[in-house]
């Protein structure tokens, strides 16, 4: 049994901080006992590690992020969604199929996710199974979690990304032998890239995959005018985006994360609703490649479940505290248009990035009886002026101007995570 003493700040629910000054966690196993503001007398023999005035808050949760984009971060942003795939993206991929190459860069990746205090991440890999398995290991042995997609593609896409249906089958059950098990912290999801690079029997073959091994699913959903275009001319019979993904089985019927969804409303919307499709909100990615701004306040009024997503390299950022900072201001320009739609407040996007994002994982995200102990260490003392700043306004200081420097300890399912 392990005790933290800080001031510990987490959201149960969406719209209320729970705060603690000074107070305790108690962790057994890895998981939260129990939050404490005084010290039952039945633990004061066991030792307390103290972090004095520092912060204690949950981990950040990435659920949309591409780790072969890893170079690309910060650099070809002057196209829209198609061509940039086209020009610099699949160009960047093919370039996995060197083991060598993939390693450099993975374990890049992996120490980019650590310095952003991400202990979770939901992950595109490219279409190169032994890559693909390197950075599952990577990430286990840097004590992280998450869930790790080989992207599916047949068509649209250069000679060297296209698969063979039955090779695509091959490596799932190759990844669900080696890393689908209860006790594994990081694990495979079924990923087909997006319906445009995905031809019906690649699709099915995707559905089937998911149904055998109740693996859950991750793609891409309505993120540009032109690619809503593009999977109506492909898929006529669908009525929607979503419809052609939930006719293969790909939408809800297993655990389901669809990033973007910049277009969807409707009876779209309502299908990710009745499905409990989680949306992975990637407000920079949808800037960067003028997609448009997410409905997220529409998703979270629908009882749609929303997580954050960096989105490297459509997104040029790994912390998902400026993507907190930037789903704020993206809801804040719907509400311009709308006052009747309500900008977030703070405790809503940081309860996205934490247990929102976390119910993906299980009992992720929260310092609540039974969740794993997923946490930060937070010392913003360089950021503070003074001294009458709330403990709140601190966290929110450093959600808006903090960084990576102030993270001095990061701790997944209970174990303290050293730089990989």
């Amino acid at each position: 049994m392990q005790i933290y003493r800080a001031n510990i700040i987490f959201t149960p629910e969406s719209r209320r901080f729970e705060v603690l000054p000074h107070g305790y966690i108690v962790v057994s196993d890895g998981k939260v006992e129990g939050v404490y503001r005084a010290l039952p007398p039945h633990l004061a023999d066991i030792p307390v590690t103290d972090w004095g005035d520092r912060l204690v808050i949950p981990a950040m949760n990435d659920m949309h992020v591409h780790a072969p984009q890893y170079r690309n971060q910060g650099i070809a942003m002057d196209e829209e969604l198609l061509p940039w795939l086209q020009n610099y993206t699949f160009p960047e991929e093919l370039k996995y199929a060197d083991i060598t190459y993939a390693e450099q860069m993975y374990r890049r990746f992996v120490r980019s996710l650590w310095r952003h205090g991400t202990m979770r991440v939901v992950a595109f890999a490219s279409v190169h199974l032994e890559s693909t398995q390197l950075l599952m290991r990577l990430l286990d042995q840097a004590g992280m979690g998450g869930r790790v997609g080989k992207v599916n593609m047949n068509r649209n896409c250069p000679q060297g990304l296209c698969e063979r249906v039955e090779d695509a089958v091959a490596a799932c059950e190759t990844l669900v032998a080696e890393f689908e098990r209860k006790d594994s912290r990081v694990r495979p999801i079924v990923t087909p890239r997006f319906i445009p690079s995905c031809t019906p029997e690649l699709l099915q073959a995707c559905g089937e995959m998911v149904r055998r091994y109740q693996l859950p699913v991750q793609s891409h959903l309505s993120e540009n005018h032109d690619e809503i275009a593009l999977v109506k001319e492909l898929e006529p019979e669908s009525r929607h985006y979503a419809d052609a993904y939930d006719r293969y089985g790909l939408l809800g019927q297993m655990p389901t994360i669809m990033a973007h969804c910049v277009w969807t409303d409707g009876d779209e919307l309502e299908m990710l609703r009745q499905r409990g499709v989680m949306v992975a909100h990637c407000p920079t990615s949808n800037f960067n490649l003028a997609s448009g701004l997410a409905p997220v306040r529409r998703f979270l009024d629908a009882g749609i479940p929303v997580g954050l997503g960096s989105d490297v390299s459509g997104g040029h950022d790994f912390s998902i505290f400026r993507m907190m900072v930037y789903a704020i201001q993206v809801s804040k320009m719907h509400y311009q248009r709308d006052k009747s739609c309500a900008f977030l407040s703070l405790a809503e996007a940081f309860w996205m990035a934490t247990k929102s994002a976390g119910s993906f994982f299980g009992k992720v995200g929260s310092f609540e009886p039974g969740y794993d102990f997923d946490a930060l260490v937070i010392d913003d003392s360089e950021l503070l002026i003074d001294e009458t700043y709330t403990l709140l306004q601190r966290l929110e200081r450093f959600v808006c101007i903090g960084d990576d420097r102030h993270i001095v300890a990061r701790y997944c399912q209970g174990r303290l995570i050293p730089e990989p």
